[in-house]
C-alpha cells in the first residue's frame, strides 16, 4: 500500500506560487522536471497559464 501526499503548495520549495513544487511532491517527481514540463507546455496553445493561476488560488499552503 502506498501513501499519497495531499496536494498542497509547500512553503520551502517555491519559485513563484509553489504549484509546480506541490504537483511534483504529489506525484513523486522532481520539481525541476515539473517546472520544465510547465514551461514547455506554455509554448503550446491552451490555458496552461490560467490553470496555474487557478491552482495557485485554490491549493492550500502547507
Amino acid at each position: 500500500m502506498t501513501v499519497t501526499r495531499p496536494l498542497t503548495r509547500p512553503r520551502n520549495d517555491r519559485m513563484i506560487g509553489g504549484v509546480c513544487a506541490g504537483l511534483a511532491r504529489r506525484f513523486g517527481l522532481s520539481t525541476g522536471v515539473v517546472r520544465l514540463i510547465f514551461v514547455l507546455s506554455c509554448l503550446l496553445p491552451g490555458p496552461q497559464f490560467i490553470a496555474y493561476l487557478i491552482l495557485w488560488a485554490l491549493l492550500p499552503s502547507e
